[in-house]
């Protein structure tokens, strides 16, 4: 006796919408020990910093644009260990699988994480905002608001989402946690030591050292020309875009064991 072979046609299935890939995605985040440790520690750590200074420093540099740039050190370390944990967690603990057979389209995944990076960094921010206005008007300090404007605060933002999606690029490119926050806290390092110590190399260093092309950003200049601004473009290319067009054919190559 022969079994009836049955065909699922699932041709008619809508597929999953992508907000609720994105909902996930951000919940994967604080679903994890690792994940709310990390955040609380970006709050924790700039509203610390915020407060050294604000007992350090002068009534004079008591401004918000300093409050402001003393917050981009902290989660300028921080923030690229959240976007490596958004990929690598997945791979780390066998819940790729999962993901790619509840959602087939790697891409869309790879998306979907892309944006909840994008919204993490917002948030985080959002926070150092939030701080800053809170410093700045507790210190009372006189001209405190006169430097602020909205190219400076554009520009934090902007360095907030490169700093995210670099650490998003290196994850997707090693899939493994330790290997890509150990890439991402020393191959920058060895560049920029690279490029100090090389006198030939100084003019050169703008146009690949992303940490030089940043350094105007984490000091909250905010009269960057249009040479600095395709410097951070080049930098971002080499060592953010790339990557992570690399880590996306990875991810769409991989294994799932």
């Amino acid at each position: 006796m022969t079994a009836a072979t049955i065909t699922l046609d699932v041709t008619g299935t809508p597929a999953t919408p992508f907000d609720r890939l994105v909902a996930v995605e951000l919940r994967k985040i604080v679903d994890t020990r690792a994940g709310r440790w990390l955040l609380g520690a970006i709050i924790a750590i700039t509203a610390i910093v915020m407060t050294i200074f604000f007992f350090a420093a002068p009534e004079d540099e008591r401004t918000f644009s300093n409050f402001m740039g003393i917050a981009a050190t902290p989660q300028g370390f921080l923030l690229p260990v959240l976007g490596i944990l958004l990929v690598t967690s997945e791979w780390s603990q066998r819940t790729a699988m999962v993901t790619f057979a509840l959602e087939p389209s790697r891409s869309r995944v790879v998306a979907a994480k892309t944006v909840s990076a994008m919204i993490w960094g917002a948030g985080a921010f959002v926070a150092a905002v939030v701080i800053g206005t809170l410093a700045t008007v507790a210190a009372g300090a006189p001209g405190a608001w006169d430097d602020v404007g909205g190219e400076m605060v554009l520009l934090f933002f902007l360095l907030q989402l490169i700093t995210i999606m670099q650490g998003l690029a290196y994850g997707m490119l090693l899939l493994n946690t330790p290997a890509a926050i150990v890439t991402f806290f020393v191959l920058p390092i060895a560049s920029s030591i690279v490029f100090s110590l090389v006198s030939a190399l100084e003019d050169a260093a703008p146009w690949i050292d992303l940490g030089t092309a940043q350094t105007p950003l984490f000091e909250g200049a905010t009269d960057l020309t249009g040479e600095m601004y395709a410097q951070l473009g080049v930098t971002s290319l080499i060592w953010i875009v790339l990557p992570f067009v690399a880590g996306w054919f990875r991810i769409l190559r991989a294994e799932l064991k």
